[in-house]
């Protein structure tokens, strides 16, 4: 699943997306700028033209897509790259997690766990993320 980006006063929120604007994302990071209808010739077995037209419609409206008019038709293009989009989904969870006021030694420590349970290699690239870390720092004292 997805998040949408929101501007809200001075601090920006992630929210998620549903099911059809993530599927649509996914197909318009993949092959770049898409009108309606090309997208909807991928999916028209189980989608309406209409459906699509209004998804990207609000997806644009989101400020998750940009578009452009060509004759009558609207062209859409991402308004970030899939990268940038993971990273700011990233920051902003672990941001949610750290700043709600719960332990943040529970919350690091269920992450370490996740990480070495998925891939040992993963806990000695995080060890080395740290260290590196600690070096700049010390830097900039």
């Amino acid at each position: 699943m997805w998040f949408k980006w929101q501007n809200r006063s001075s601090k920006s929120s992630l929210e998620q997306l549903g099911k059809l604007e993530s599927e649509l994302m996914e197909r318009i990071w993949t092959r770049g700028e898409m009108s309606v209808r090309e997208l909807h010739l991928e999916v028209a077995s189980r989608l309406a033209y209409t459906t699509v037209m209004t998804t990207l419609d609000r997806l644009y409206k989101k400020g998750i897509l940009q578009r452009r008019k060509v004759g009558k038709a609207f062209y859409y293009v991402p308004a970030m790259t899939k990268e940038e989009y993971h990273s700011t989904l990233t920051s902003h969870l672990l941001g949610m997690v750290l700043d709600d006021g719960a332990d943040k030694n529970v919350v690091l420590s269920s992450f370490v766990n996740a990480v070495s349970d998925a891939d040992r290699k993963l806990l000695d690239e995080l060890d080395q993320l740290l260290k590196a870390k600690r070096r700049a720092l010390r830097r900039k004292e």
